[in-house]
């Protein structure tokens, strides 16, 4: 496995992921229930903007970086920037960004469980290390799509925990097979946590490419599914990521207004070059 997400946190692929988890976890938390929150592929959880990999590709100044600087009046972006804030204040460090784990752990609570997997030895150790003090956390080191079957569903003691959210967010790695791989995973997902939300990631090359996918999500046994993706220029060539995707399964209620509000705000913001764009629509209508 040779991906290494410190080469790309913050990039406007992390901020669409970002903002759709702290909408998420808003979302999740109305109610005093516990919930378990995943991360398939969990990273390390903290990254430095100054980093030797993070100066190589310059991929944060065109995602985080601009969206700090223009700060767009919006609810749901507002919140995230603050999450961002947060981790700098909290770290004492003003050019850390926080990653997915980060987001999950500072945005539950007490009475919440939570699950990371990673599967890079080095990027595992540093996970571990970064959230050895938060009890709520069990760190695997392994497979993000096999973990699944073992953290779900969730339990606290005995007591079965119904709701929650597991993101899975691969690196893509593969020529071919991680969208069968996601297919798979949700399916036996939803046998064992029904009422369970997912939220997968994917990068876009040709977007027309996606439709077999689409397909394959709209029947999934869900109570619905939603499409939210952001375009950075258009998304007509095979030879580089032109944008990013979440599919969010069993997505709560006013998700879908709130991220087509914040993405039509980002869209013009992290645009890098004609046909920046926007979408949010329903792969499968809610029930």
């Amino acid at each position: 496995m040779n991906y290494r997400h410190a080469f790309h946190a913050g990039n406007h692929a992390d901020v669409l992921k970002h903002l759709t988890v702290v909408g998420l976890l808003q979302a999740l938390t109305q109610k005093d229930t516990p919930l378990f929150a995943a991360d398939t592929h969990a990273g390390r959880g903290l990254y430095s903007m100054v980093s030797s990999s993070a100066q190589k590709t310059g991929e944060a100044e065109d995602g985080i970086g601009r969206l700090l600087a223009e700060a767009p009046s919006d609810p749901l972006i507002h919140d995230y920037l603050q999450v961002v804030r947060n981790a700098r204040q909290q770290t004492g460090d003003m050019t850390v960004y926080p990653g997915s784990p980060w987001l999950l752990s500072h945005l539950t609570r007490p009475q919440d469980r939570l699950g990371f997997v990673e599967l890079h030895d080095e990027e595992a150790a540093v996970l571990q290390s970064n959230f050895a003090g938060d009890r709520r956390v069990t760190v695997r080191h392994g497979d993000g799509y096999t973990a699944m079957r073992a953290l779900l569903p969730p339990r606290i003691g005995t007591e079965r925990i119904n709701r929650g959210l597991v993101l899975i967010d691969p690196p893509f790695e593969k020529q071919l097979g991680e969208f069968d791989d996601i297919i798979a995973a949700l399916r036996d997902a939803l046998e064992r946590w029904p009422l369970g939300c997912f939220a997968v990631w994917y990068p876009i090359k040709l977007q027309r490419s996606l439709q077999p996918f689409m397909r394959r999500c709209e029947a999934l046994p869900a109570r619905n599914v939603l499409r939210a993706e952001l375009l950075v220029r258009a998304a007509d060539s095979p030879l580089r990521m032109n944008g990013s995707g979440m599919v969010i399964v069993n997505a709560p209620w006013q998700l879908d207004t709130r991220l087509r509000t914040a993405l039509a705000k980002l869209a013009p913001i992290l645009a890098d070059g004609p046909g920046a764009d926007s979408l949010v629509s329903w792969v499968r209508q809610p029930a």
